[in-house]
């Protein structure tokens, strides 16, 4: 199924069409596009998506430091409040 079709550009620009921007999530200035080639050879376009690499890029390294025990209690102390929340319980 053809979505849109773009022409290219001398200098080897394209433009996305506005139907395939809103299908991918594309937004100016935000979004890096990946081309890939699947097994058969294909090529696949869509819109990267961002890994944790990214996030510290944006947000930086976290400053603190849990041991395994700590996170496990504090994701536990978290879902408690959230059932509790839900169930209308008050702690």
């Amino acid at each position: 199924m053809v979505v849109a079709t773009s022409m290219v550009t001398k200098q080897g620009q394209i433009s996305i069409p506005a139907e395939v921007r809103k299908r991918l999530g594309i937004h100016p200035g935000q979004t890096q596009i990946v081309w890939d080639v699947d097994v058969r050879g294909q090529v696949v376009v869509k819109a990267k998506q961002a890994t944790i690499e990214d996030l510290h890029k944006i947000v930086g390294k976290s400053k603190v430091h849990l041991t395994l025990d700590e996170l496990q209690k504090a994701r536990s102390e978290c879902w408690s409040e959230r059932a509790a929340q839900v169930s209308g319980i008050k702690r």
